[in-house]
Formats: structure tokens, C-alpha cells, sequence
């Protein structure tokens, strides 16, 4: 018996949603295990700097400095919103498998950092990249999966655009 394509697709956008938050669960408890309270970590001629943050703002630390009950209000009970309107979303359109998977990689990241936002009030961030003084700030797996996905769905968005146009 073949099962629908819908159902397989679904199956493994699911499996790549799991991974992803096991990845970055994982590797946001070894850094919490090696790296706290320890100096910063430099690889790779200085390009990659591993080191140990808390982070209880968003994207950079914004809103790092709000009081506690905005914080939650914003970064647990707001992003708990916009992944649960997310997942609807994923659920009633019929989008191409990159845009599929982008929306699942956001949705992964997002829940990752969600889940310790509800367990913690903070984020663990780790990973700093850059030459010299041209760096990133401090980030995580979720992170990286967030703006991976956010890429792919404007990377579709563009090219379902131009074929818009050329008809």
C-alpha cells in the first residue's frame, strides 16, 4: 500500500522539525555543561568563538532590559502565539516543498528557543562568528534554523514572483 504524497511530505517535514529541536536542545545543553563560566572558546583563526550567554531578550537581546512580566508577555506568551498561528498555517496552504520546509525550520527554531523562554525566562546562545571586529552576535541552532528558514521561504517567495510575472 503507497501512502498519499500529502501524508509523506508531512511525515518528514515533522521528522525535520523533531531534529532540529533535538539538535539545538542538544547542543544548548553542551554548552550549559562546557562552556558556562568559562572564557570564550576561539576556532578556526578566530572566525568562531564559542561562548556561554543567557539570553532573556529576542533577536540581539532587544527587549532584554523590559521588565520581567513584559519579557514573558512578549517572548513566551507572543511567540507562543505566532508558532501556534504558524502551525495553523502550515496546515490550510498548499505551498511548494521549500516553502514547506522553510515554514518547518522557522516553526523548529522558534519552539526551541519557546521552550526555553517557558522552562527558564532566558535563551542559552553560544556561537559568535565573524573576522576581527566584523562579527555576529552571540546565537544558537535554533537560530541558525530561523533565519534558515526565513531565507527559504523568501527565496520562494521571490521565485514564485517571477514566474508570476512571466506569464
Amino acid at each position: 500500500m503507497r501512502l498519499p504524497k500529502r501524508i509523506v511530505t508531512r511525515f518528514a517535514l515533522l521528522m525535520a522539525i523533531l531534529a532540529t529541536v533535538g539538535c539545538d536542545r542538544v547542543t544548548k545543553h553542551m554548552a550549559t555543561s562546557v562552556l558556562a563560566g568559562k572564557p570564550t572558546q576561539s576556532f578556526l583563526a578566530d572566525t568562531v568563538r564559542l561562548t556561554y550567554s543567557e539570553n532573556t531578550g529576542g533577536f540581539l537581546s532587544v527587549g532584554s532590559s523590559l521588565p520581567p512580566s513584559a519579557r514573558t508577555a512578549i517572548f513566551t506568551i507572543g511567540t507562543g502565539i505566532i508558532l501556534a498561528a504558524a502551525i495553523l498555517f502550515a496546515f490550510r496552504l498548499r505551498w511548494t516543498l521549500w516553502q514547506s520546509a522553510g515554514l518547518a525550520l522557522f516553526i523548529a527554531g522558534g519552539a526551541s528557543n519557546w521552550i526555553d523562554r517557558l522552562l527558564h525566562g532566558s535563551v542559552v546562545d553560544f556561537m559568535n562568528v565573524g573576522i576581527g571586529s566584523l562579527r555576529t552576535g552571540v546565537f544558537n541552532v535554533a537560530d541558525v534554523a530561523i533565519m534558515a528558514g526565513i531565507a527559504m521561504l523568501l527565496v520562494s517567495e521571490f521565485q514564485n514572483s517571477k514566474k508570476e510575472e512571466t506569464r
